[in-house]
């Protein structure tokens, strides 16, 4: 089917702002014009592809599906563009990392460093994201490279992986307020204690409903969160027992303990993944040369 790629492009912007006028103000053409690109559009398609209202539009179902695989195809354009404009990166182009703060504070930065110090010239780009979305900034084409937790229910084998990391996730309290010290604690007795953790859009809290619910029981937490750092500082002042990667717990936390329970927890991994779909830069295979490979 000869389509004209402007029409795709005109579709890709109002389906991500789903205004006319707003898509209109970022192509720099009347809002006329893009109806009018859209018309033509839905006409080569044979379908609608937005239901029309007088503030905002709405993908259709056909438009949803259509925008699945336009946007990747955008993402990889502006991209190339990105590495051929970049005329001091030896060829490189942009690396352009998703990861999670508490990833990226923890386990990227030596590496990030390290590749900087190999890599100069080359721009280094990270978004920060949770692991669960991570993976659908790699399937959109965003990012060149994800470094997330897993299991990740997100994350199935048709992407490249490679394990980077083995870790094991803790309970930690302040021993003033918790006194759990000497003790090995059931998870029955744990769920009894105010339990401070990360929000549900993350695969850690994800993990640990999924643990509690194999040994048939409901975890209510106290506090749901978006930082592992901020965790720490609330278990730190006794607001609650905190859950959280070991490699977040650095040996100057005196005050915080990890907290011993009967049932076991297993570890888990963190692992750097690619979307085999999309062109692998070579700024992305340098550093993936760097990380470690278990």
């Amino acid at each position: 089917m000869d389509i004209n790629y402007e029409l795709y492009k005109v579709f890709y912007y109002v389906a991500t702002s789903l205004s006319f006028s707003e898509a209109s103000k970022q192509l720099y053409i009347s809002q006329s014009a893009v109806s009018q690109s859209i018309k033509t559009l839905e006409k080569k398609l044979e379908q609608p592809l937005f239901i029309r209202s007088t503030k905002k539009v709405q993908l259709t179902p056909a438009g949803k599906v259509l925008l699945k695989h336009i946007e990747p195809a955008m993402n990889l354009i502006q991209r190339g563009e990105s590495q051929l404009l970049d005329s001091g990166s030896l060829g490189l182009g942009q690396l352009h990392i998703g990861a999670s703060d508490t990833i990226c504070r923890y386990f990227l930065v030596p590496y990030l460093k390290q590749f900087h110090k190999k890599f100069p010239n080359v721009p280094i780009k990270v978004t920060n994201a949770t692991s669960v979305s991570c993976v659908n900034l790699l399937e959109q084409g965003k990012v060149d490279l994800i470094v997330t937790n897993f299991p990740n229910a997100h994350l199935n084998h048709s992407y490249i992986q490679k394990t980077v990391c083995n870790f094991t996730d803790v309970f930690i309290a302040n021993p003033a307020y918790f006194n759990l010290k000497q003790q090995e604690i059931p998870f029955e007795e744990l769920k009894q204690y105010p339990i401070l953790m990360l929000d549900r859009k993350s695969t850690t809290s994800e993990f640990l409903h999924n643990l509690f619910l194999q040994h048939q029981l409901e975890l209510i937490p106290e506090v749901e969160l978006s930082s592992n750092d901020l965790l720490i500082d609330l278990a730190r002042i006794g607001l609650g027992i905190a859950f959280i990667p070991d490699y977040c717990l650095s040996r100057e936390s005196k005050d915080l303990y990890v907290v011993r329970t009967k049932e076991k927890l297993p570890s888990r991994q963190m692992v750097a993944s690619i979307n085999p779909t999309l062109p692998v830069s070579q700024s992305t295979e340098e550093f993936l040369k760097l990380l470690p490979e278990l």
